[in-house]
């Protein structure tokens, strides 16, 4: 696969997987966000001042759940850079590791009830530290695609590119921003929609749609460019 159209597919299918994880995470574990620190700032605000809201503790150890996330993937793109060795695979392997975690952890805690157990707590911070890792490779290691995790910007460039089509004042690179945006917007969304009724369905289970993702970006003959 030549390497433009592989990025477009790799943009895509880390989207999809970000807003599948994050919305599994969000339906099945009180309104929890394990993509977006934007949001979990704002749970974690709300049930500090009500604590009798849905499990605050799982949303309080979500971020810094998140932040080791960044941080792993972080030292292990370190270590490979350090030893001149491609880090895209191991860091998609980081984040298998974790979500297949996340996914055992839920099936342990599954019916999951009005309170937060072990399990299910458990559960929530793999997630978190997965959407962690997920965020940290997009950032070090796919600089090169829109983010994937994190369509509020991507929607405002979108947005911005297309009044300026519409208007006539789009040049190649606006075109060619539209294209590299609107592919991961798409995916996120679809991504949720999946998500949610998969988890109505299967239950934790449903996280083997990400995983099969990651193993197929491990399995892929990946472009350098990638």
């Amino acid at each position: 696969m030549q390497a433009p159209q592989f990025q477009r597919l790799q943009g895509a299918s880390m989207g999809f997987l970000a807003g599948y994880v994050d919305t599994l995470g969000f339906v099945a574990l009180f309104g929890l966000f394990t993509a977006h620190v934007t949001g979990n700032f704002v749970l974690i605000a709300a049930a500090l001042a009500d604590p009798a809201q849905t499990p605050s503790l799982l949303k309080l150890l979500s971020f810094p759940a998140f932040i080791l996330g960044v941080a792993a993937a972080r030292l292990l793109v370190a270590s490979c850079e350090g030893r001149a060795a491609p880090a895209a695979k191991p860091v998609y392997l980081l984040q298998l590791v974790l979500l297949l975690g996340f996914m055992a952890c839920g099936m342990l805690a599954e019916p999951v009830g009005r309170s937060a157990g072990i399990m299910a707590m458990t559960a929530g911070l793999l997630g978190a530290a997965a959407m962690g890792a997920h965020s940290a490779a997009s950032k070090l290691l796919l600089s090169n695609l829109a983010p994937t995790s994190m369509m509020t910007g991507n929607v405002t460039q979108l947005v911005i590119d297309t009044v300026d089509r519409l208007r006539g004042a789009a040049d190649a690179a606006t075109k060619a921003r539209c294209a590299k945006f609107f592919w991961p917007v798409l995916a996120f969304a679809l991504g949720c929609a999946a998500a949610a009724f998969a988890y109505r369905a299967f239950g934790f289970v449903a996280l083997a749609v990400p995983n099969a993702i990651l193993c197929w970006h491990l399995c892929l003959n990946e472009p350098e460019a990638a």
